[in-house]
């Protein structure tokens, strides 16, 4: 899973430097995504937010500042966002279709962070899957993946 996380950061990130976070920056994009899949039920849970900054700062190799700047920078994306379509348009311009299934798999162990989905989280990830043109197939798929993740990094933490 590392593996398949740090190729997906990786390839947001090249020809790229960290000291700048511009509002183009893809990573903002994914960062907004990620801030509306935890605002989705109404409950921002610790967990959650603690596996988005473990997951921006390790895999885009982040210092604190970096990160902070950019989780600022994607929360403020998230708040000014009338719907989903402004950062899954940008997304599908920068990132292949595998690429976009693997961020699904980060939406979903988001999800997953707290130790459950809600519906209104399942209907979050479900129109951003669509509107990146991941199939239902996939996104089930990659749920299940995320469910097996998330039951492994509990055994692995007792």
């Amino acid at each position: 899973m590392l593996e398949r996380l740090q190729a997906f950061f990786q390839s947001l990130t090249q020809g790229r430097g960290n000291d700048a976070i511009s509002p183009d920056d893809p990573r903002v994009a994914v960062a907004a995504l990620c801030f509306q899949v935890m605002e989705a039920d109404g409950v921002v849970h610790e967990a959650e937010r603690d596996k988005l900054e473990q997951l921006l700062k390790d895999e885009y190799r982040l210092d604190d500042e970096e990160l902070q700047a950019l989780l600022k920078a994607g929360q403020r994306a998230e708040s000014e966002a009338v719907d989903y379509y402004r950062f899954t348009s940008d997304i599908k311009r920068h990132l292949d279709e595998e690429q976009r299934l693997q961020l699904l798999g980060i939406l979903w162990d988001i999800v997953y962070a707290d130790g459950s989905r809600s519906e209104m989280e399942d209907h979050v990830v479900w129109r951003i899957a669509d509107l990146l043109g991941v199939s239902d197939r996939d996104r089930v798929s990659q749920r299940r993946e995320a469910v097996m993740r998330s039951a492994q990094g509990s055994k692995d933490a007792s």
